[in-house]
């Protein structure tokens, strides 16, 4: 995709290119390979915003693995978490005594992931750890989430692409970059 592109023409700056990211997914993917040797790891996707990061992630991790699904709602349309948390895609297995990663695309409040983490924990996982793309510490409302494989810290701005969406758009540009405020701030 072109930066001339009309999506590209939305956004305010660039924060991360296609370059870095596949730099950083490989890396993280080398990480996640060295500290699950002789495990069988199940990586649960938060949908829809993780997808990309996940589809990427998992072809860099050289272990035998499964994978799972959840899609969580805190936002809506909104820029900012509404602080509710509801499950609209529970996982389809159990992970009872697994090794579980949650793959995500941004740690912005923590609210969901924490309240994500305490469910799968009460289901039985036998370790459960965090991969995101992106983290957003200055954001955070739960202080003690600890996220245990990132591949970016980014500055408290509201972000596309690379799966990351404002309303459903952006999420096919293959960068991530700053939104312009004018998109999503109506008068």
């Amino acid at each position: 995709m072109n930066q001339d592109s009309g999506m590209y023409q939305d956004l305010d700056r660039l924060l991360v290119t296609r370059q870095k990211i596949r730099e950083k997914v490989q890396e993280l993917g080398r990480r996640i390979t060295e500290d699950y040797q002789g495990k069988e790891p199940v990586l649960v996707c938060i949908l829809k915003g993780a997808c990309v990061f996940f589809a990427d992630l998992i072809r860099e991790i050289d272990l035998p693995l499964s994978l799972d699904f959840m899609a969580i709602s805190s936002y809506g349309s909104a820029t900012k978490t509404s602080g509710v948390v509801r499950i609209l895609k529970d996982l389809d297995q159990t992970i009872l005594g697994k090794d579980v990663i949650i793959v995500e695309d941004i740690v912005d409040s923590g609210v969901t992931l924490n309240y994500l983490k305490q469910i799968l924990r009460q289901r039985g996982a036998a370790t459960l750890k965090i991969a995101a793309l992106l983290d957003k510490p200055a954001r955070r409302k739960i202080p003690d989430l600890k996220v245990d494989y990132v591949c970016f810290d980014i500055p408290d701005a509201f972000v596309v692409g690379y799966g990351l969406d404002y309303d459903q758009r952006y999420r096919n540009l293959p960068d991530i970059g700053v939104l312009s405020p004018a998109i999503y701030e109506k008068p």
